[in-house]
């Protein structure tokens, strides 16, 4: 894989959107994925600096426009630099 780009599956763990890259997977391959607006099915699927994910998890559903690929799965904090959130804030 190119070095601009990165598996999803792994991107979705590192993000901290999953608890492991199996549960990451399974995200994708489940069809709660959607890359660019447009849903994935493969876990293997590249993302890159710039696109848009949909992620309809259990807790929510979260849209995030990827800002930098990881290299590891660190801290919550660490995790949140990956992606902004581009989610409708709720009213309070």
């Amino acid at each position: 894989m190119k070095d601009d780009r990165q598996r999803i599956d792994k991107w979705l763990w590192f993000a901290r959107f999953a608890k492991s890259r199996s549960l990451a997977a399974r995200l994708v391959t489940d069809g709660f994925v959607r890359l660019n607006g447009v849903r994935i099915e493969s876990a293997a699927k590249a993302i890159a600096c710039g696109d848009v994910l949909t992620v309809a998890a259990l807790h929510g559903t979260a849209t995030v426009r990827v800002l930098d690929l990881g290299e590891r799965r660190g801290p919550a904090a660490e995790a949140r630099l990956l992606y902004e959130d581009l989610s409708p804030s709720s009213p309070d």
